[in-house]
């Protein structure tokens, strides 16, 4: 075996989008659904783990051979899933060394960084299968509980077997698509000395930086505290309902004889010279409540793992 190409469908209760992927695959509840694989671009098979499905003993193999090139578009996202599946602790993962991603190669081509955009840039003949977005939304994150799906929190296959089966066919398409992508940039290679950078880089994302993590709450748990006084105080004063609402601060300014385009920083800095003591004292308190700063705690709380790093 000289390579492998590999697109994993995967669960997690952690928002991949806010958490980023290693977040997302440190939760309890992270699996791996579908792992779909072609060795050195022959058909491709998939793997359905949430069926009881195993991953043969020669593919595991190659995940940890660094002998083996590993492909996948994105291949973070794999390489990153498939290390907490092989048993790797946080903080631990599969060397990045034999691994390229098809995105990067894609990039380095100036073509999309999307795997649907490629295929269409290119005009592969097999193209991603555009059901993807609905069927990762109803099998890979948590669901609602209703009535209707019997209250459950989670979707599994044999809760709409059809569907199940189509994403199947979408997991082996995305392999398939990416084949297709790897044989048609096979003429124009990335050099090796961008796969060194990209290399470098995983290994700076899979270290990851500490955090503070009492100090990030402590700073949160603060600045709810601090907003729930300015706005107990903006509602001793104007009587609003909410006075985050742009539109009901606007109408009270206006009520009280100050007309504002908007209350967009530099608009209210402006708007307070000369303005009246408790017209003034709300456009002070509505700055304070338009910062912003606080969000960079939430984020770092959003994507540090369970060993305090925060990674990606």
């Amino acid at each position: 075996m000289h390579y492998l190409n590999v697109d994993i469908e995967s669960y997690s209760s952690e928002n991949l989008a806010k958490s980023g992927v290693f977040r997302y695959c440190d939760a309890e509840d992270f699996e791996i659904l579908l792992f779909g694989y072609s060795v050195d671009g022959g058909p491709v098979q998939v793997v359905d783990l949430a069926r009881g499905e195993k991953i043969p003993q020669e593919i595991l193999g190659a995940l940890t051979d660094t002998s083996v090139e590993k492909w996948a578009f994105n291949a973070a996202f794999e390489r990153i899933c498939l290390s907490r599946y092989l048993g790797l602790p946080t903080g631990t993962y599969l060397d990045p060394s034999s691994w390229r991603c098809t995105m990067i190669w894609s990039a380095y081509l100036g073509l999309p960084l999307s795997l649907m955009g490629v295929g269409v840039a290119l005009g592969l003949e097999k193209q991603k299968l555009s059901e993807g977005k609905d069927l990762i939304r109803y099998f890979c994150i948590p669901c609602a509980p209703t009535i209707t799906n019997g209250g459950r929190r989670r979707n599994r296959p044999a809760d709409a077997p059809e569907k199940w089966n189509l994403f199947v066919d979408y997991n082996k398409r995305d392999v398939e698509v990416e084949l297709a992508i790897h044989q048609r940039l096979g003429r124009f290679p990335v050099p090796d000395a961008i796969w060194d950078e990209y290399h470098l880089d995983q290994l700076i994302n899979d270290r990851g930086v500490l955090v503070d993590r009492q100090l990030v709450r402590s700073a949160i748990e603060m600045d709810g505290l601090s907003r729930q006084e300015l706005v107990s105080r903006m509602q001793e004063i104007t009587d609003l309902e909410n006075p985050n609402s742009v539109a009901q601060v606007k109408t009270w300014l206006a009520e009280n004889g100050l007309e504002v385009d908007s209350l967009g920083k530099k608009d209210v800095i402006s708007a307070l010279v000369g303005a009246p003591r408790e017209i003034k004292e709300v456009l002070e308190l509505r700055l304070q409540l338009a910062k912003s700063s606080i969000k960079k705690y939430q984020a770092m709380e959003n994507v540090a793992c369970s060993d305090d790093r925060a990674r990606g």
